[in-house]
């Protein structure tokens, strides 16, 4: 048995080469306007999976340009009225949708406060789309699951489009033109020893840092959402302060630990919370040994929780299927989440 979440996951490769074919240009039209007027301030407007997409869109701002990137608050244009100078700032909306109302009036607040607006948005005819200065496509096609996975990984290529041609990087730039053949490699890996572990569990810790903690905010989600299972993310450096408190005898770990100055650190974690009892999963390439889950690496190491998430989407919805639910139809939840 299959599922709508497995299939649209496994898809994503697809979807990312259209995206990667028919927007580049319009992607380095905005890099070059942004190189000519620099903006003032930078910020995200987005909730939920695209909220984790907006976090991993700010580290590649912010280490790769040096522009301090803020989450707005959207109820302070929605519900407060807040008086924001929006002048020459830089707003990003990420949406699937396009539709709830407190990613719109944002955009629209700082359109015409005179700030540069984009949306990266899977539906190009949606309100959002229509607010913003720069609509940029996901393409990530129609998404009937509700549990998000293509268009969350098309949102991840789309910010570091952004970021990338903003920065004028050809290196990176070419490595994003190859990270198709990377996510088809993460549909074929073999996570079943976190199918094993997780089937019973009911509770679980997904701990990142840097650039892969917006990733484990996602995977966090997912096993709320698909799998009941009751879930938090936190950092590395953050997980040993009140979160230690709850590590006890066979207590579920998963740490994404891929590439790059973070990942040292967070496989001595993984070492130190399996001393103190945790059930670690080590989710890390291929070259470190301790981990438990394998990987695969993207051509640099910025785009590696890309195609970690990718392995992920496809272990969580065998785990949903394992634990005798439904990935496709979550209870409580519906595709289109409108709030103000």
């Amino acid at each position: 048995m299959t599922s709508l979440m497995h299939e649209e996951a496994c898809s994503s490769a697809g979807f990312v080469a259209t995206q990667l074919t028919q927007e580049g240009a319009r992607f380095a039209d905005l890099g070059a306007a942004l190189r000519a007027t620099p903006p003032t301030s930078v910020l995200t407007i987005a909730r939920g999976s695209s909220d984790h997409a907006a976090a991993y869109a700010a580290y590649l701002i912010m280490s790769r340009l040096g522009r301090i990137v803020a989450s707005l608050p959207m109820s302070l244009v929605t519900l407060m009225n807040a008086p924001l100078h929006a002048k020459d700032a830089l707003a990003i909306a990420i949406s699937q949708s396009g539709q709830s109302p407190d990613v719109i009036e944002p955009i629209r607040y700082f359109r015409e406060g005179g700030a540069t607006t984009v949306a990266l948005v899977n539906d190009a005819s949606s309100p959002l789309a229509c607010a913003a200065e720069w609509c940029l496509p996901l393409h990530a096609g129609a998404e009937i699951s509700v549990a998000a996975t293509k268009s969350f990984i098309t949102s991840l290529v789309a910010a570091a489009q952004l970021a990338g041609h903003w920065h004028n990087d050809p290196e990176f730039l070419a490595a994003l033109a190859v990270l198709p053949a990377a996510l088809h490699a993460a549909t074929e890996i073999d996570w079943a020893e976190a199918i094993d572990v997780l089937t019973p569990a009911n509770n679980i810790m997904v701990v990142g840092r840097g650039i892969s903690f917006p990733v484990a905010l996602e995977a966090a989600l997912k096993f709320k959402e698909t799998s009941a299972i009751q879930a938090e993310a936190f950092s590395g450096a953050e997980i040993k302060h009140g979160p230690m408190a709850l590590i006890d005898e066979g207590y579920p770990l998963m740490i994404f630990a891929t590439r790059g100055p973070t990942q040292a650190g967070l496989i001595k974690l993984a070492e130190e919370m399996r001393g103190r009892g945790a059930r670690v999963l080590l989710a890390a390439p291929a070259d470190i040994r301790e981990r438990n889950l394998t990987i695969p690496v993207a051509a640099t190491p910025d785009l590696d929780p890309i195609v970690a998430i990718q392995a992920f989407y496809v272990m969580a919805a065998k785990l949903s299927l394992a634990r005798g639910l439904n990935p496709d139809k979550p209870r409580h939840l519906s595709k289109v989440t409108k709030t103000n």
